[in-house]
């Protein structure tokens, strides 16, 4: 059995928040994302993982002082490999949107 079919999905509220930062932070595939919202599980995986750490991020941003100097580091890299991530799937998946 696939994860996925050709019905819509209901998307969860943190995913329905990483997809409103992946549109702001990715505006070439905004129309695209904008589409394969709620079709796709593996899109919406990505956009709550992206909710998930650009939250992350904005809280050790926050803090005074350079003690999560690392951590705003690793977050980075993760918030800009999900962005990678999210554009790649947008251009490989185009308009045929389940795996």
């Amino acid at each position: 059995m696939g994860s996925e079919n050709n019905t819509q999905q209901t998307p969860s509220d943190a995913e329905r928040r990483g997809l409103r930062r992946l549109m702001l932070k990715l505006p070439a595939v905004r129309g695209r994302l904008h589409t394969m919202t709620g079709k796709s599980e593996s899109l919406g995986s990505l956009c709550e993982a992206y909710e998930d750490a650009s939250a992350t991020l904005d809280r050790l941003r926050s803090d005074v002082g350079d003690a999560n100097r690392a951590m705003i580091h690793e977050y980075e890299i993760v918030c800009a490999e999900i962005e990678a991530d999210v554009i790649k799937y947008c251009l490989e998946r185009g308009g045929d949107v389940p795996e």
